[in-house]
């Protein structure tokens, strides 16, 4: 098996002067909807965790069942479904609503807590005295779906995250066969949010990524699904994530030609829409060996990745200078002595 410790070549580098001090490692697939790898970097094939870029198909099962219908679910309740908010006050109050729709309580959730990923909400909450709720997660949304579609489906809802509830499995099968692999492929590990998350190749999660935008071939139920929830999260690009992320700010500049998702430990998808860059819809996945604690990396290689295919005009890349082409290194006192940029040797056609 190929991993981060193989697979990986330089994607990134920080200069100091005329010097490369340091550089992130990496590896990437861009891939069409019909299996084509179109672009990479490194081993296609180098397996890692989605972690949140697994939400959209974390969700799938429950909208194909009929979860959206049952409870009368709009486009802000299902892109929720597939977030990694930042815990404004805005975010709570949507998945309250969301919660008032599904008869799911806050207290049934089982993904912990964390501060507010929004410094602002953060703060606040700190001054008051008040301790987080579990709909201040990030994850409270892919949560609040998940005990929905249990008891829709009169399954138990007190261990639903526990890998061997008919909901995981349910959940890993769908994944499978959006990714075009095996169940017994997958590898099954612990996300922070405490549920079940998979690990397979990039070029495996890349293609199912592009299933998601481009559902042709699918069962009707699960096509119509996917374009539910891809429509939901490019029109509430600000629930999907929040207004200083990049998620958002992608949508945003690039509405109805890019789908961006987020992972942790630098991870990142992305799917374009059939016809906008290939007949077909395409899948990208990226991974920083590092986990890319600050974002950098995968700042200037997506907005790289987003230039190499095409999609960035003189007005896009205006709008979207604060990710690219590359990131100033600045001293204490604001002197720029060095950047962050895509190593554009790394990314080749196949």
């Amino acid at each position: 098996m190929t991993d981060v410790r193989t697979g990986c070549v330089a994607l990134a580098e920080i200069t100091r002067g005329d010097l490369v001090e340091s550089a992130h490692f990496g590896a990437l697939a861009v891939v069409a909807a019909d299996g084509t790898l179109l672009l990479k970097a490194g081993d296609p094939r180098t397996v890692t965790y989605l972690r949140s870029t697994a939400k959209p198909f974390q969700a799938l099962p429950f909208i194909e069942a009929g979860g959206a219908t049952q409870y009368g679910l709009d486009t802000q309740d299902l892109a929720l479904l597939c977030a990694s908010h930042t815990g404004t006050d805005r975010h709570a109050a949507a998945i309250a609503r969301l919660q008032a729709r599904t008869s799911v309580t806050e207290d049934e959730l089982l993904c912990g807590t964390h501060a507010p990923f929004d410094d602002d909400t953060a703060f606040a909450l700190r001054r008051d005295h008040v301790s987080p709720g579990c709909n201040r997660h990030n994850c409270s949304g892919k949560h609040t779906g998940m005990v929905a579609m249990a008891r829709m489906s009169q399954w138990s809802t007190g261990d639903y995250v526990a890998r061997e509830h008919p909901l995981q499995q349910c959940i890993l099968e769908t994944f499978a066969a959006m990714a075009g692999v095996a169940t017994s492929q997958i590898g099954i590990g612990i996300d922070g949010c405490s549920a079940p998350n998979f690990a397979v190749g990039l070029d495996a999660a890349a293609l199912a990524w592009a299933r998601l935008v481009d559902p042709a071939g699918l069962d009707l139920k699960r096509a119509e699904a996917c374009r539910l929830l891809t429509d939901a999260m490019m029109r509430e690009p600000a629930l999907v994530a929040g207004d200083d992320r990049m998620d958002t700010q992608l949508m945003r500049v690039l509405p109805g030609r890019v789908l961006s998702k987020m992972g942790a430990e630098g991870c990142q998808a992305l799917a374009i829409p059939p016809g906008v860059v290939h007949v077909r819809g395409v899948g990208v996945f990226v991974k920083i060996a590092d986990g890319d604690p600050e974002g950098r990396a995968r700042r200037v290689v997506t907005w790289q990745l987003l230039d190499k295919l095409g999609l960035l005009d003189a007005g896009s890349r205006k709008a979207l200078a604060a990710l690219g082409p590359s990131l100033p290194v600045n001293t204490a006192r604001g002197v720029r002595c060095g950047e962050v940029r895509a190593c554009h040797h790394a990314i080749s056609a196949t």
